[in-house]
Formats: structure tokens, C-alpha cells, sequence
């Protein structure tokens, strides 16, 4: 390539702005690391009225899965991410992804050669054992050979690899905004990839030369990649680039349920993904909220705060405020938000986030969705928990006798069985069915019987529930039965009392 191409690309970078990108590889699902990165990466930009970019580094074909896409978009827009520039909306340094910007790789890392901070290596070694560690590093052979003879093998189409070429000597200092200044000697570093024989570039040559090229000002990541960092930093300074900002957030740490070893987060141990936790009945909302503070936490008058809209995160979000020490997944903890948040909302949209759950234990159209979310919304911690909560209204459960006796609502077999002999006519004969005719009746009915209200709704609720703790009581839950159906389910009760 000319000097004018590379002169072109570079008149296209934006400046004068914070930029800031996630760059997710098309894997599959969305895991709560790679959530966070997404949120802190977003809340930068638009804490700063920035731009933020959507970027998918599929290079790695290996590991691609189809339909990968569509769940990062998904994902993204559902936790309200919503990005100014990337595949789907375009924007002024597309493409936007990495498969698809294959030219620029290999032009870049020619440049490099040329430099002198890379060059051909054509010995037959596996990519993949030297991705995985395993390959033995030592002095390549290739480093040293003269740049007209290794032209040379190239032009006659010899397969090769671009290496960087790290100094033996000295060291390289890079600046990270969470854990400050961080010296390595270069002896530790190893001339790694850049290029691969198949002309796609590999992750860390690829988000350096995309970062550059796309403006970005900030690039944030986990702890893992502060190892690649000063090779990331001699590949600016061989470039002549100016150095983004990083942020390097710590590890999310979870103990492991068979063991008990508290370790780092992984899919791969069984640890929930951002999808599985949806699956699980919690909120988005909850969950986006939660892995805000999973790293991060507000300063001054907000330090004891927990409860964060996404804009309200925005306003407040600082780099500083990102710790170093690893931080802890505890599902009780994010169960603790989305009861929280569940409470908070307003009935109506909880019916609405309610109903997919109560249709999976009650089928029967008949039943009010809504009067039974109601019942649920200070009972439930998560969504999950509705199906088992109510499925005594398609069926009546078998239950044993022994239900029906309870010392603080002071009944026993018989006692239950005097209480549903009255109640059972006093209700047939009601001429209108509804919440407060019910109640009164119920209410109006134990001052007959000169006994306290829970000594007659107690078996009541359990002749029509079939359950010790149900969501709502012996009214609510007749009032949804309705008349016919709370009537034979109280005759059923009466007749296993005998």
C-alpha cells in the first residue's frame, strides 16, 4: 500500500471526543464479565457525551457460532447499550466488523516489517499450541534472517506468519486508569503473532490497529489482558499512535457450589450467563443494576446508594470509582435487587412480566392473570418462583388431614370441620360474588360462631388451595376460584375431614 492509502485512513478518525467500543467475538452467549465490560465501556461514553461502538472480532473462525450475532444485538439492546456506530447502523470508520476489515491487518502488519518492529517467520509451528501455551517460546530462527531473503520466500509464496519483533533489552511501562503504572521487562515478552497463514490477524494485533483507526479513547477490558498490554504499547509506539486510555477491570469471583474453592466466574464451570440468569426469573433491570456495582462503586453523598437506573448510572459513572480488588458474584445478593425491583414495579407492568410464568402451572383461561399477579408481587423474589406458587389453581393438590390443624390460628380436625360446614351455605347463598361480599360474609360469619377471623379462614384457605402457603388468602383466592369451583373444592375438604 502507498503512503497516500494509509494517509486516507487516517484523515477518517474522529478526535476532539471520548470513544469507546465493545468488541465481543460471536460465541454464543453473554457472560457476565463481558456484560460488565459492555456497561462500563457504554457508561464512559455517555457519561462524557461521548460515542460508543459496537465492533464483532470474529477473526477467530474457529470458535464462531451461528446466530451469535443476533444475541449479541439482542443482548445489548435489551440491557439498553444502545451504540452509535457499529455493523447495523454503520458510521464513518467501518466496517464495522473484523472479518470484513481483512486488507487493513495485513497492510498494517507489512508496515510493521518495514519498520522493523515485526517480521516473516515461515517455521511450521501450530498457531493453536502457541495460542493455548504450550508451545516451548525461544528465539526464532526467522528474526534474524535478512529482510531481502525473507521478501523473497513471501513472493514465492511460502507460507509465513508476521511476528512482532519485542527488544531483548530494556523494559516497557504502560499507565492503566484502575491499577496505575505497571513496569514488565521485555525478556519476559514473546515475539507473538500478528498475522496468521491465513491472513486473518489475531486478537491482539487486530483491536490495536481497529482501536487506532476507530478513535478510541478508552479501552476497557479484564484483568487477564494486563499481561498484553506492553506489547499493545510497542505496537503504538512502533506505529507512532497515541495510547488510549485503559481500564483494566478485576476479575468476578463466585464460590463453587461442590467445592467451595471460591474462584474466578467461568461458563465453563456451570456459572450463570447474562441469558441464564434471564431464564431464572430475574430482571434485566436487576441483573444490569447488579453488575454495576460488581467492580464499581459510587463516591461521596451516593457511596451507600445500591438502586441505579441506566441513566442514573450514567450521571454518576466514574473511572476512579473502579476498584482493583476482585469483586464477588453472590446470587443472594442480586436475588435481594430483583425482589427490590420486582416490588417496585408498577402492577401493571408486573402482571405483564408475570403473566408467561403463571401460564406455564395455570392453563384455564377463566382464571383473572392479572388478580393472581396481584397476590404475587410481594411474595416472589424472582420470576421463577410464580409456576410452583400457583399451580393449585388448574388443580386441586392432594393433601393430607393434618393441613388443616395449626396452633396460631387455633384449629385442629374438628374444629376446621365446624368451620367449613358454616361457611360453606353461608357462601352459596351470597347473591353476588366478589372480593368485599366474601370478605364481609367470612368476617360477618366468625362473629356468629364467636371465634377469631383466622380460626375460619384457615381451613377455608386450605380447602380451596390444597397448600399451607399460598399467594393471597382464603377471600383473594375464592374470589379467583370462583363461586362453583371454591364450593367443591370446600366440599372436598369437608368430606377428607370427615
Amino acid at each position: 500500500m502507498d503512503q497516500q492509502w494509509f494517509a486516507d485512513l487516517e484523515a477518517r478518525i474522529p478526535h476532539g471526543e471520548v470513544r469507546t467500543r465493545f468488541a465481543p467475538s460471536p460465541t454464543g452467549y453473554m457472560h457476565v464479565g463481558n456484560l460488565r465490560t459492555a456497561l462500563y465501556t457504554w457508561l464512559i461514553a455517555r457519561h462524557a457525551g461521548g460515542k460508543f461502538l459496537l465492533r464483532i472480532e470474529d477473526t477467530d473462525q474457529g470458535r464462531l457460532v451461528e446466530g451469535a450475532v443476533d444475541v449479541i444485538y439482542n443482548t445489548m439492546r435489551r440491557c439498553g447499550l444502545t451504540w452509535d456506530e457499529g455493523p447495523d447502523v454503520g458510521g464513518p470508520v467501518g466496517p464495522y466488523v473484523q472479518t470484513e476489515r481483512r486488507s487493513l491487518y495485513k497492510a498494517y502488519a507489512q508496515l510493521l516489517v518495514e519498520k522493523g518492529a515485526a517480521y516473516y517467520c515461515f517455521c511450521e509451528k501450530a498457531e493453536s499450541k502457541e495460542d493455548s501455551g504450550e508451545f516451548q517460546r525461544e528465539d526464532d530462527p526467522c528474526r534474524n534472517l535478512d529482510p531481502k531473503e525473507a521478501q523473497a520466500r513471501v513472493d514465492a509464496g511460502e507460507p509465513y506468519v508476521i511476528r512482532q519483533r519485542i527488544p531483548h533489552e530494556g523494559h516497557t511501562t504502560f499507565h492503566d486508569a484502575v491499577y496505575g503504572d505497571i513496569t514488565v521487562e521485555n525478556s519476559e515478552l514473546d515475539d507473538q503473532i500478528l498475522l496468521k497463514r491465513d491472513g486473518l490477524p489475531t486478537y491482539n494485533f487486530a483491536n490495536v490497529v481497529d482501536d487506532h483507526l476507530m478513535g478510541i479513547t478508552h479501552v476497557v477490558r479484564g484483568a487477564e489482558y494486563l499481561s498484553s498490554a506492553p506489547k499493545y504499547n510497542l505496537l503504538y509506539e512502533a506505529f507512532g499512535w497515541e495510547i488510549p486510555t485503559y481500564v483494566h477491570c478485576s476479575s468476578i469471583m463466585i464460590q463453587d457450589s461442590e467445592t467451595g474453592a471460591v474462584r474466578k466466574m467461568s461458563k465453563r464451570h456451570g456459572d450463570p450467563s447474562y441469558e441464564d440468569l434471564l431464564a431464572d426469573g430475574y430482571l434485566n433491570e436487576a441483573v444490569v443494576n447488579y453488575v454495576a456495582l460488581l467492580g464499581w462503586a459510587p463516591r461521596g453523598e451516593l457511596a451507600e446508594r445500591e438502586f441505579f437506573t441506566l441513566d442514573e448510572l450514567a450521571a454518576v459513572f466514574d473511572i476512579e470509582g473502579v476498584s482493583k480488588s476482585p469483586a464477588a458474584f453472590d446470587i443472594a445478593k442480586l436475588t435481594y435487587f430483583n425482589a427490590s425491583y420486582l416490588r417496585a414495579m408498577a402492577p401493571e407492568a408486573f402482571a405483564a412480566a408475570a403473566e408467561p410464568w403463571i401460564r406455564k402451572s395455570v392453563t384455564k383461561p377463566a382464571f383473572d392473570v392479572s388478580a393472581i399477579a396481584a397476590l404475587l408481587q410481594a411474595r416472589c423474589e424472582k420470576l421463577s418462583d410464580i409456576p410452583e406458587k400457583v399451580d393449585f389453581f388448574d388443580k386441586l393438590p392432594v393433601y393430607g388431614v393434618d393441613l388443616y390443624t395449626n396452633k396460631k390460628s387455633k384449629t385442629n380436625t374438628d374444629v376446621s370441620r365446624t368451620m367449613l360446614k358454616a361457611a360453606i351455605p353461608a357462601l352459596e347463598a351470597l347473591p353476588v360474588w366478589d372480593q368485599t361480599s366474601v370478605h364481609d360474609c367470612l368476617i360477618d360469619l366468625a362473629v356468629q360462631l364467636g371465634v377469631k377471623n383466622a380460626t375460619l379462614m384457615w381451613p377455608v384457605r386450605i380447602a380451596v388451595a390444597g397448600k399451607a402457603v399460598t399467594p393471597g388468602g382464603a377471600v383473594e383466592l375464592c374470589c379467583i376460584l370462583g363461586r362453583e369451583e371454591s364450593i367443591r373444592r370446600m366440599l372436598i375438604g369437608l368430606a377428607l375431614l370427615g
